[in-house]
């Protein structure tokens, strides 16, 4: 019996952590200058596959690179 009380203890223990609610700060917001990273992310993308298209071996990666390691990642966790 001592087991099953237990274990219904940590259940309804649990169940009141998982019902926690969200802090403003937990929460994405995006503003201005997340749009506009992300625009500028989307535009250098776009001409890194147009340089490769054209036979770039050496600008085309570097400009996807930039577009897709370094500033979607930015807009994404600045605030």
């Amino acid at each position: 019996m001592g087991k099953k009380k237990k274990k219904k203890k940590k259940i309804e223990e649990a169940k009141k952590v998982s019902k926690k609610p969200l802090q403003p700060d937990e929460v994405l917001s995006f503003g201005r200058k997340n749009y506009f990273l992300f625009a500028a992310a989307i535009l250098i993308i776009a001409v890194g596959y147009l340089t490769l298209s054209k036979g770039s071996m050496t600008l085309a990666p570097i400009l996807l690179v930039l577009g897709y390691v370094i500033l979607i990642p930015i807009a994404i966790i600045i605030k």
